[in-house]
């Protein structure tokens, strides 16, 4: 079990924090099918947007929607968060936060959805 969450968090640290290949496959696979619930979801919690992380045998895939119904995949998503969060490194201040929630989230087969309500106004 131990060994797992070290590979997830190993998984997310590289394909969040260090920039790595995200899966397109595993996009299609795990997150596609789900983007009108969360859609909905997002819309009934009035978050501003909404990102989504998973992660399948080493392999990531991430999806970011904004309450405008924006969808953006894997490394534009990244790109995307970055340029939400952009002010004094707050990226790397939330994921390094989120990595152990996200982590747990998955190792017990959940995947990781993050509503986000911000004071500032979307870029």
């Amino acid at each position: 079990m131990i060994r797992m969450m070290y590979r997830i968090e190993n998984a997310l640290r590289k394909a969040l924090l260090l920039n790595g290949e995200m899966s397109d496959g595993l996009f299609r696979y795990e997150l596609e099918e789900h983007v009108d619930f969360w859609k909905k979801n997002m819309k009934k919690d009035k978050d501003e947007f909404l990102f989504v992380v998973t992660e399948n045998n080493g392999d990531v895939a991430m999806l970011l929607m904004t309450n405008t119904n924006e969808l953006f995949t894997n490394e534009i998503a990244r790109q995307k968060l970055h340029e939400f969060w952009d002010e004094n490194n707050v990226y790397n201040y939330n994921i390094e936060f989120l990595l152990p929630i996200m982590t747990e989230q998955l190792e017990n087969d959940i995947i990781s959805v993050n509503g986000v309500k911000t004071t500032g106004k979307l870029g």
